[in-house]
């Protein structure tokens, strides 16, 4: 018998909203930004390998500011032993939660054997969340999957593994709701061929109701997320809340019954993280490479991610260029 303790629920109020983690982009600059625009939104990590959390450099892999959280922590892997130490560092570097990725498709991920190649292999992802539940006690350790592998289209094939993680003491499971290529496609049309099947993360609470359900993949608009609300216990952004980071602030306060706040009130509320960076000798181009989608269809919003694009990456950029770029978006429209 695998289970030692269920691992913690997650408050309900904290699953409705969250954000994806995404290589490359979701790192402690975009959650803060984050933050900012959806104070009740769940964060992740970028994913983090756990062998390089256990022996590679910490401050920087798991750079974290206070105001993240709840933010969880994103681990890659396929090493129970392993994945349990990096379980236990993450817990102990205050992370809020950790998740085990089970969805992602790319050469790299299948070349170690994790990712989701791992939804073929249920027993060794259940004794690699046993080992973590009982290496962070108190910590919530959840996984993030897809439906299946490549030609896996069989229900009972996906309820199965779901089962066998449960039964290790899973109680959240975020379901990427559609198949992962293994072969001939890239991540990037992982993330856009194989076809959306919501039905099967509605079916699988319905079935299941002890477990918390998180759907993801392909929510592009408020309607959308809210209408998957109705089924399940959240919504996780992944794209869309990059490319156009304002749909963020405008379901946390559409579901939160917050005021809705301009763009330019939300972005000078991130001067004071910005100066401590750059005081830190972190240049700009770090920073602003998450801002550039914050006016993505307004008024400016081209000129504002040009200034930004064209600037910050400048010796001694700083918040002037943000104030010159949000200038260009509080100007009146010439008439026509």
């Amino acid at each position: 018998m695998r289970r030692v303790n269920a691992s913690p629920a997650i408050p309900a109020d904290q699953l409705r909203l969250s954000v994806a983690p995404m290589m490359d982009w979701t790192d402690s600059h975009c959650r803060v930004f984050h933050r900012l625009l959806a104070p009740s939104a769940r964060l992740y990590s970028e994913m983090v390998h756990a062998n390089a959390v256990v022996l590679g450099d910490r401050a920087r892999l798991l750079a974290m500011d206070p105001c993240e959280h709840p933010v969880a922590l994103q681990l890659g892997g396929s090493e129970p032993a392993l994945l349990a130490q990096a379980a236990r560092i993450g817990a102990d570097w205050g992370y809020d939660e950790i998740n085990l990725n089970c969805g992602c498709p790319s050469d790299r991920v299948q070349a170690g054997r994790f990712g989701a190649c791992l939804m073929r292999e249920p027993a060794l992802v259940a004794d690699s969340v046993a080992a973590m539940i009982a290496a962070a006690p108190g910590v919530p350790v959840t996984v993030k999957c897809r439906l299946g592998v490549d030609d896996d289209h069989e229900w009972e094939r996906f309820i199965d593994f779901i089962d066998t993680i449960a039964e290790a003491g899973c109680r959240m499971f975020v379901v990427h709701a559609r198949n992962a290529w293994l072969k001939g496609l890239s991540p990037k049309e992982n993330r856009e061929v194989p076809p959306l099947r919501y039905d099967w993360a509605y079916r699988l609470k319905r079935e299941r109701p002890q477990l918390q359900v998180v759907v993801n993949g392909g929510i592009a608009d408020a309607d959308e997320a809210t209408a998957h609300l109705q089924h399940l216990e959240g919504a996780m952004l992944g794209r869309a809340a990059y490319h156009t980071p304002y749909l963020l602030h405008q379901l946390d306060a559409r579901w939160s019954g917050a005021v809705l706040r301009s763009r330019a009130e939300l972005l000078r509320e991130y001067r004071p993280y910005v100066e401590a960076q750059l005081h830190k000798g972190v240049f700009l181009k770090h920073i602003t490479r998450h801002l550039l989608g914050l006016f993505a269809g307004q008024h400016g919003g081209r000129a504002f991610r040009q200034i930004l694009s064209e600037g910050a990456h400048r010796p001694g950029a700083d918040w002037a260029l943000l104030e010159q770029a949000l200038s260009l978006t509080e100007r009146e429209p010439l008439p026509t």
